[in-house]
């Protein structure tokens, strides 16, 4: 899996490319924690080139989003879900819990 970051005024985003499993899942960690330890605690995660997130995925995204909202500091917002991603998504109910958009552009807009 690849991960590039991209810092913006107010917002870093970070896209992932490939599948998020047990095997690359401590890779996405390590870099929001890198991130959020940096003081960056408003994120948008661009999951576009995802194709696939398991339960070892689903809680990297839950421990960031929850580092991110403490202290109400910021917010970890997803954009750009694929199919197969979103019905994970919903499936385990965290379309209640994320704020998801379409692409990374209207994700980083609503910060």
């Amino acid at each position: 899996m690849e991960i590039s970051t991209k810092d913006l005024k107010r917002v870093t985003v970070v896209a992932p490319v490939g599948r998020i499993d047990h095997q690359t899942a401590p890779e996405l960690q390590k870099t929001l924690d890198d991130l959020i330890n940096g003081g960056h605690f408003k994120l948008v995660l661009d999951m576009s080139g995802v194709t696939y997130i398991s339960s070892a995925g689903l809680r990297v995204l839950l421990a960031a989003r929850k580092a991110v909202k403490r202290w109400n500091r910021g917010d970890l917002r997803l954009s750009g879900l694929q199919p197969y991603v979103k019905d994970t998504i919903d499936l385990v109910g965290f379309t209640r819990i994320f704020n998801i958009y379409d692409d990374s552009v209207e994700a980083v807009g609503s910060f």
